[in-house]
């Protein structure tokens, strides 16, 4: 059968987030038959293959980079965009979680390039997808933004479906930002920017209506702390850098609410 999606997502030392996207993904009957999801390991000691496995058999591969130098993970996005075997790629990060609406919404999209709305929300130990106000206090959220602007967060660029051929048209990620910089290294961005000059030429048409919600897992700027790491789900890199504004300006607090390409 032609695989028409490779959902890709980038992991480094987040085991137990691993084993409780696995739960979930099997409760949700992801990825499905004409879909794939391809797990990189970007460096993670040990590795996850050797901790964690999936309940089912199906399209899910767990690709170790090797690669243990600091911020790699687009790196391991264009790794990934080179095995995939899918039509379409939906690109997303490991603290992101895909419902089964955004994964048909990813298989039936036709069109060039289409984003995503986040929200928040948590996978618990057995595998159960939250999202009430409960949970997200525990987790690090702050009742006084849950009370002014609920759930919502404000889009960002490395989460979208896109025609795998435009992706390796564009070239990925560029290569020279990630290598060798600290955080951030602004790759997204750069690659934002090349989207937009390409739209603005004609040749990449962008879909805005109906995108799929997907959800992320508290953490970061938004638990008060560029490096909150709640219940230690996440990797430890540190984004307490001079060039991280989120960091420099303390501006976490007051992050936006809006919906940009």
């Amino acid at each position: 059968m032609t695989i028409q999606l490779s959902i890709i997502i980038p992991f480094l030392n987040s085991h137990e987030l691993v084993r409780r996207q696995f739960l979930y993904w099997h409760r949700i009957g992801i990825p499905g038959p004409d879909t794939e999801i391809l797990v990189m390991d970007d460096g993670s000691d040990p590795p996850i293959e050797s901790v964690v496995s999936w309940p089912w058999s199906g399209a899910v591969r767990i690709i170790p980079t090797n690669d243990f130098r600091p911020w790699t993970s687009s790196l391991a996005r264009n790794t990934a965009a080179k095995l995939a075997h899918g039509e379409y790629l939906f690109m997303t990060d490991g603290d992101y979680i895909l419902t089964r609406e955004a994964v048909d919404k990813a298989r039936n999209f036709r069109g060039d390039r289409l984003g995503c709305k986040r929200r928040f929300g948590v996978i618990d130990e057995n595998g159960e997808f939250k999202t009430d106000d409960k949970t997200l206090i525990e987790w690090g959220i702050q009742p006084s933004r849950i009370k002014a602007k609920g759930n919502r967060l404000p889009t960002h660029p490395n989460n979208f479906v896109m025609r795998a051929t435009l992706f390796q048209e564009m070239g990925g990620y560029r290569e020279d930002l990630i290598l060798g910089r600290g955080y951030p290294q602004k790759e997204d961005t750069y690659f934002k920017r090349k989207l937009m000059k390409m739209v603005f030429a004609g040749q990449i048409t962008l879909t805005n209506e109906d995108r799929p919600i997907i959800y992320m897992f508290p953490n970061g700027q938004y638990c008060g702390d560029v490096d909150a790491n709640p219940f230690n789900m996440f990797h430890t890199l540190t984004r307490k850098t001079p060039e991280n504004h989120w960091y420099t300006h303390q501006r976490y607090p007051k992050d936006p609410v809006c919906e940009p390409v």
